[in-house]
């Protein structure tokens, strides 16, 4: 992995209007995400988990352009693409791929998989005409299918074969950075770990740069070299990955990670059940997102400013509790 930054992401919004008055003033706002900064270095690949609705995929879409952010940066080998006009923010698409959440839905049930595979290889005009077939067969070859089923249509592969044509649609334009899309979500257990590994190999042999976005923690684990913590729209904590799993400070993420099971006795942790529900993204908590179902609340988490402070080397976490850097207890513990 380089030191070199690939990807600078700097205070994000995405505000969607749910309600608009008469006169089409927005009288009802819903933050999806409210100022989220983080950095993905080159050949890196960093994770974003939280649960449903937090902003994960909100983020993935923008940096792929599929939404345009409300406000903030998006900075993509030195260049801020959010300034950009919209012809020359194309130039940069066929560097920056996604991998869809479901397999099923982001197939073209009318093309095979090879017109699939070959559409973004002559759109961007990449290889010449006689090259794309052989080109679409190197790819198949690449993510373990055969390339005899490039005549073959989606709904005649399984649920794992159709994301590994999906994998292979991103990696035809010879991409950068690939935005992972919950991409293993919708696989059954066995499937997944297949996926993950081919992304894993993919990744070393390409010398690609993810972002991971995913719900299961232990699925962020496997392939992420940094994980960052998403609650109600703001980044709770980032941390490498071994650093979070073994010390996670904020309180949100001590919750997350006490809900992983194991099937050893010695490493099971006390689960920690939060009570209430979580906010509303319309009209969520003027400090601490999280104060409301905290079990480590206390005086000011109201109107603390939440935001990620380095309390460690490489360890940032928004928490009032590391207003002042690390406790001394926290350091034992450490």
């Amino acid at each position: 992995m380089s030191e070199e930054v690939l990807l600078d992401v700097q205070h994000l919004k995405k505000y969607f209007v749910v309600e608009k008055s008469f006169f089409g003033k927005p009288t009802s706002i819903l933050k999806a995400v409210d100022d989220v900064s983080f950095q993905i270095k080159k050949g890196e690949a960093f994770g974003l988990v939280g649960e449903s609705g937090c902003g994960k995929s909100t983020i993935g879409k923008m940096i792929v352009d599929l939404y345009q952010p409300t406000s903030g940066k998006i900075i993509f080998e030195g260049t801020d693409l959010t300034a950009l006009p919209k012809k020359e923010r194309r130039k940069y698409c066929k560097d920056i791929q996604l991998i869809f959440q479901d397999p099923y839905a982001s197939l073209n049930p009318r093309m095979t998989i090879g017109d699939i595979i070959a559409e973004p290889i002559i759109i961007n005009k990449l290889r010449p005409r006689n090259e794309v077939e052989k080109r679409v067969e190197q790819l198949l070859n690449y993510v373990g299918l055969s390339s005899a089923y490039r005549n073959r249509y989606p709904y005649e592969f399984s649920g794992g074969q159709r994301q590994r044509v999906g994998i292979a649609r991103a990696l035809a334009v010879e991409p950068k950075l690939i935005v992972c899309d919950e991409p293993v979500s919708a696989l059954d257990v066995s499937i997944q770990a297949q996926v993950l590994n081919l992304l894993d190999e993919l990744k070393e042999e390409f010398n690609l740069t993810y972002l991971f976005i995913a719900h299961g923690l232990n699925v962020v684990k496997h392939i992420s070299d940094r994980v960052g913590v998403m609650y109600l729209g703001k980044l709770m904590e980032i941390a490498p990955k071994n650093e979070l799993y073994h010390n996670p400070l904020n309180p949100y993420t001590q919750a997350l990670l006490s809900a992983i099971p194991s099937i050893d006795p010695n490493k099971r942790k006390k689960r920690i059940v939060l009570e209430g529900d979580v906010p509303s993204p319309i009209d969520p908590p003027e400090g601490c997102r999280f104060c409301s179902r905290c079990f480590k609340r206390m005086d000011g988490c109201e109107t603390f400013d939440c935001m990620l402070r380095e309390v460690a080397p490489n360890h940032h976490v928004a928490c009032k509790l590391y207003d002042n850097g690390m406790p001394d207890d926290a350091k034992k513990e450490a």
